[in-house]
């Protein structure tokens, strides 16, 4: 049980103990995600005072602090060991494809607030920073699989070794799940077919070239199926499930320089490739189908056609049976540069260029190809005059083709340090997050395939699905503007040694002005985002732990007031307006929160129990209680371990789509490992 105060990597990018980081700061070690038994990635985040986690459409898991988010989950800035991990196009997370065992996880940092000073644009309502464990200390075989409720199946497997100059891992695993059980359309119960099915490969290495000089290599591969349901997902006419296929790679590596034990830095480039293959079949009434190629004939000229499509009958006249495609390939290239200069132990400097090129490649999307590029600068000092002060400053300032134009978002920090193991800090922050690519320029239409009579001259012919929106409300083609964001804190974290346990206690009290915010529904029905919300929100947070010798114990909780307004165009009626509001408050609530408790036993076990609530969502609040017994025994050359879990929804009601149905509110799953 260490005394010492945590460190903190990821917040200035500077290593800096809590007590003197510009903001607060979440960390959850690799060891609390396998001990409290969470079985999904984004599930660890409902440890995290003030994120909220659910899951959307099909079976979309979505994560947000302090809301602003619904299908798409922008302003968040996500990297893994360094690497950024969203979507090029919309700035989207896909957390059922990321390249990420559970097993290899070492620790998560979460920065809560803006952090935009430090990664840029996405960071503007904080980071996530997922660090994996090194290569030298997974040397050897480590097997492991689980299975479990609504066909939740997981296997992984490593091997690696380790020498004096060199380290390396190569690991797989194997995540599948059949998602929620069934579906509800008019009150009537259909099967639902969302699960996922993905094998993700990868490599890691550490090569020790001198002294000074150690080069980092990552490499990764993806691929599997992320289902979709016809009656739920499907466009346009489906009449097959529009299934995501994908296949997608990684390249990264980092060469670390130390020139002295004040000065070192690090260049590092890698290389994401992202592919989807989304295709389907559709049959659209004839009678339908010539409103689409003659809007004249429709009967509701301000409305979509699109939007009340009917089912294809087996006594249909001539309908239009093509096939239609939503395939996008992304590709990120990145390089960075950063260095840091400890002057003195008071005076610390890191600094640092980046580059990005983001590249589409679609039929469908951005009218076959599409480019944005991002330069940035960013730099962090710190200087502690006096033994009770601790001052930060820094800022990133970025320039973005999405709108040819540059952005700077600074942020100063006061941190008064009470003793050795309390502190007090005051942080001051700004920051903009720009549309992305397909927000701001979607060049979005289908071209048809496989077109069948009497349509057959229509092969590949485009339709823009700006003349498939409804017309009356569509902000299609409408030049987006920056969001912006002025965030104040107030923030203690302190220490307490006990007689047998440390207490540690972290109270964040927050009030940040969101505008220009863009909100609204981007798809092939409606299309009417705008900056049109303004949101106001103040609120505090908690996070506590007691660490016992074999008991840990740990607590969080968030408040969150928030208050919209629409700032848009006058056109729209009250209706609209407080829609546009609601949609950036679907994962804002007011309470949530998380409870852990981790016993040692005797006979080599070790119980878990955790309680995570939120309350409340769009249809209902969130309550699920999870316990896991696990045994774990050490022989010579090996080790094994053995585990239960139970996961209890207490809440009976689907919390954000009336599709979040399990039916069974006990879920079990069994694991076994084994290490040599």
């Amino acid at each position: 049980m260490g005394s010492d105060i945590p460190e903190v990597l990821t917040t200035t990018r500077l290593r800096q103990p809590k007590s003197r980081v510009p903001g607060t700061t979440t960390i959850i070690t690799g060891e609390m995600i396998r001990d409290l038994g969470i079985m999904n990635l984004v599930e660890v985040f409902r440890l995290v005072p003030g994120m909220t986690v659910n899951a959307v459409g099909s079976n979309q898991p979505v994560t947000s602090y302090h809301g602003t988010v619904h299908y798409e989950q922008r302003r968040l800035q996500v990297q893994v060991d360094g690497r950024t991990s969203y979507r090029a196009s919309l700035s989207d997370m896909d957390w059922n494809t990321m390249p990420v065992p559970l097993d290899l996880i070492e620790r998560i940092e979460i920065s809560r607030g803006p952090n935009s000073a430090a990664y840029g644009i996405n960071a503007f309502l904080g980071t996530i920073n997922i660090i994996t464990r090194a290569p030298e200390d997974t040397a050897g075989i480590e097997l492991r699989a689980i299975s479990g409720s609504r066909g939740y199946r997981r296997a992984f497997g490593s091997v690696g070794d380790t020498s004096e100059d060199h380290s390396w891992r190569l690991a797989y695993e194997k995540r599948k799940s059949d998602g929620f059980d069934e579906q509800v359309d008019d009150g009537i119960t259909y099967p639902f077919r969302n699960g996922f099915d993905m094998n993700t490969f990868n490599y890691d290495s550490t090569l020790r070239i001198s002294n000074n000089y150690d080069l980092d290599l990552r490499a990764g591969v993806v691929d599997g199926i992320d289902e979709e349901d016809a009656r739920k997902n499907g466009k346009l006419g489906a009449d097959d499930n529009p299934d995501i296929l994908v296949d997608d790679y990684y390249l990264q590596t980092r060469l670390n320089v130390t020139t002295s034990e004040r000065h070192f830095y690090h260049v590092q480039v890698s290389f994401q490739n992202y592919d989807r293959r989304q295709r389907w079949t559709i049959c659209i009434p004839g009678d339908q189908f010539e409103q689409i190629i003659n809007p004249d004939l429709n009967p509701d000229p301000g409305d979509s056609v699109v939007e009340e499509l009917r089912d294809c009958g087996p006594d249909e006249t001539d309908p239009f049976r093509a096939n239609l495609n939503e395939d996008i390939e992304e590709s990120r290239l990145e390089l960075e540069l950063q260095d840091t200069l400890l002057f003195t132990p008071d005076l610390k400097l890191v600094s640092g260029l980046g580059y990005r090129k983001d590249t589409y490649r679609s039929e469908t999307f951005f009218n076959g190809r599409g480019n944005n590029y991002q330069s940035r600068v960013f730099g962090n000092l710190e200087y502690t005059p006096r033994e009770w002060l601790t001052l930060n400053a820094g800022g990133n300032w970025e320039r973005t083709t999405t709108t040819d134009e540059g952005y700077f978002s600074p942020r100063v920090a006061a941190n008064f340090i009470l003793s050795n193991n309390h502190t007090l800090r005051f942080v001051y922050s700004e920051a903009v997050r720009t549309p992305d690519a397909f927000e701001q320029n979607p060049d979005w239409s289908y071209r048809p395939r496989e077109v069948q009579a009497p349509y057959e001259a229509l092969e590949g012919q485009r339709f823009p699905v700006e003349e498939l929106v409804a017309p009356a409300t569509s902000t299609f083609g409408k030049t987006l503007e920056e969001e912006r964001i002025i965030s104040r804190e107030i923030s203690y974290f302190g220490q307490y040694y006990l007689s047998s346990s440390i207490f540690s206690l972290e109270l964040r009290y927050f009030n940040d002005q969101l505008r220009d915010m863009i909100s609204g529904i981007i798809n092939e029905e409606e299309w009417t985002i705008d900056n049109n919300v303004a949101l106001d929100q103040e609120g505090f947070e908690v996070e506590a732990s007691l660490d016992f010798p074999g008991t840990r114990l740990r607590l969080s909780y968030a408040y969150l007031d928030q208050d919209g307004r629409f700032t848009g165009e006058n056109d729209r009626d009250a209706g609209d307006r407080q829609y546009a509001i609601d949609l950036l408050g679907r994962l804002s609530v007011r309470h949530s929160g998380s409870f852990a408790w981790i016993q040692d036993l005797p006979f080599d076990l070790t119980s878990s129990a955790a309680f995570y609530f939120a309350d409340e969502f769009r249809r209902s609040q969130f309550e699920r209680a999870d316990f896991r017994l696990a045994r774990q025994v050490f022989k010579t050359g090996y080790s094994y371990e053995v585990a239960l879990t139970m996961q209890h929804y207490l809440s009976r009601e689907p919390t954000l789509s009336p599709d979040n149905i399990i039916r069974d509110h006990n879920q079990f799953f069994v694991e076994a490992g084994v290490r040599f």
